[in-house]
């Protein structure tokens, strides 16, 4: 019986090439792809193709390396710079893996007729009676489930997720044992197409900024900002405030050019509303009881309470949750599995701070 096949997504950090090693230890025939999609010497750029030739290269397998700029930029770059012009905190990453990874892998795995698709995801994939499910890493302290909620019943049943079932330290000492050349190499950065963490010039040269007001909850002006797409929701340093009293940024009001702040107390918000939802099963499942819901990745995950209408995701908080931006991801979970998500409208915040941004 010819062995499965499998396309691997190799990032050349050592997340990747373990999920490569260990499907070649489990007796599949293992292909290594590389997507170039950032010319920038770390993160997505030049140097982790090179790494993730250097592990195909140990492992023995072939390798190979799409340019992917072009898409990369109109997918993900563009949005991003895009939904912060709009006084928004977009999540690249989810996009990325949507538009530009899964979609990749799963192009090249049937060009090629293999079988499956793999990455270097903390995350694991299980069937069920139902179709697949998508659950929650082992290890909590790197689980990416969040990035991946997207994912449907298409590509959750041709992926593998090797390292899902492991913690970051035995990811580490196996691929020291293994002698993988990326053993040591640090992990990634969130956004690795900004490689200083200075992505208000990105946008600045996407989004050309206008100076505006700054102003309380009462509408009384503070000071001036220097263009909205270099704040977002909780940001408390680089207002250039001089009032002692600590301020954070409440909303953008992109129609009127203006920065409203508050005090961290009328960032908590009791809910959210939601908008292009997307299901695991590929519809809202059957039951909207025992959720919980996560408004950030690093943010744990809160009992909510769920209502659907036409589209819209309205989700109601146990406890109030701080700094809920619009334009991040709401993902939707049920023990540790995902069931699905969606792109944060708005919160519910206090009443005082509704009203300042409703400040004429």
């Amino acid at each position: 019986m010819p062995r499965k096949q499998v396309v691997v997504g190799m990032s050349g950090g050592v997340d990747s090439s373990l999920a490569a090693a260990r499907l070649k230890e489990d007796g599949y025939e293992v292909i290594g792809l590389t997507m170039q999609i950032w010319p920038s010497p770390e993160g997505c750029g030049l140097e982790a193709v090179a790494d993730a030739r250097k592990v195909a290269d140990k492992l023995g397998i072939p390798h190979y390396v799409v340019n992917l700029k072009d898409i990369f930029a109109e997918k993900v770059i563009a949005d991003f710079c895009l939904e912060y012009g709009r006084g928004r905190t977009p999540n690249p990453c989810i996009r990325c893996n949507r538009y530009i990874k899964l979609a990749t892998l799963l192009e090249q795995a049937e060009g090629l007729g293999a079988d499956f698709i793999a990455t270097g995801h903390y995350a694991r994939v299980e069937p069920a009676p139902d179709g697949y499910r998508l659950l929650t890493a082992v290890d909590p302290a790197k689980d990416q489930s969040y990035f991946l909620y997207t994912l449907g019943q298409r590509e959750l049943r041709r992926l593998l997720l090797p390292i899902g079932n492991l913690h970051e330290a035995e990811v580490r000492r196996l691929a020291v044992e293994m002698g993988l050349p990326t053993a040591a190499r640090r992990s990634s950065q969130d956004i690795c197409f900004i490689p200083d963490n200075d992505y208000r010039s990105l946008v600045a040269r996407q989004v050309p900024p206008q100076a505006g007001d700054i102003v309380d909850t009462s509408g009384r002006v503070l000071g001036k900002h220097s263009g909205l797409a270099g704040y977002t929701v909780g940001q408390r340093q680089g207002l250039g405030l001089a009032s002692g009293e600590r301020r954070y940024v409440l909303g953008l009001d992109v129609a009127r050019n203006r920065l409203v702040v508050g005090t961290r107390g009328q960032l908590l918000a009791s809910g959210l509303r939601a908008r292009r939802l997307s299901w695991v099963l590929g519809e809202a499942p059957d039951s909207l009881a025992g959720i919980t819901a996560k408004v950030r990745y690093r943010s744990p995950a809160v009992a909510a309470s769920l209502q659907l209408d036409d589209g819209v995701a309205r989700v109601d908080f146990e406890r109030p949750q701080w700094a809920v931006a619009p334009g991040q991801a709401v993902v939707f979970y049920r023990g540790e599995a995902v069931l699905g998500g969606g792109i944060i409208e708005a919160p519910e915040l206090p009443h005082s701070a509704r009203m300042g941004l409703e400040v004429g």
